[in-house]
């Protein structure tokens, strides 16, 4: 069973909007953090933003003010709303989730590499592809 479920991805024009889901096959409670990254081929992971357990959102300087994280509790959804899309926000879009009960905060990804990355996050969705043409 996939841990995590994205969704929403596809093929859109430069300025549109997309909104990706994540679903878990368990409830969403149980993680200390969420986060939405992004990887191009031959290119490290990146962290795009997080959501703690108090629901605190965080954001990489590189998405800050155009893409918006948020949870629906009812719903065992995470989403990410994504605006003003470029054709440099072309990539694959991974949910993850961190299972433990504490560890470094949610935010310390931004800008790390893979291996320090999944220190935190410990389990991954299959991913979404995100196409944006100019």
């Amino acid at each position: 069973q996939v841990p995590l479920v994205e969704s929403g991805g596809g093929s859109v024009q430069a300025g549109a909007s997309l909104r990706l889901s994540c679903t878990p096959s368990e409830h969403s409670s149980r993680y200390r953090c969420m986060g939405w990254f992004r990887q191009t081929s031959g290119k490290e992971r990146e962290g795009l933003a997080t959501y703690d357990g108090d629901g605190r959102a965080t954001y990489a300087d590189s998405v800050k003010g155009r893409f918006t994280i948020s949870k629906d509790n009812a719903k065992n959804t995470l989403y990410l709303q994504m605006t003003n899309l470029k054709p440099g926000d072309t990539a694959i879009y991974y949910c993850a989730a961190d299972r433990a009960i504490a560890g470094p905060g949610c935010e310390t990804i931004f800008g790390k590499r893979s291996d320090y990355v999944s220190l935190i996050y410990d389990i991954w969705g299959q991913g979404t592809q995100v196409t944006v043409s100019s």
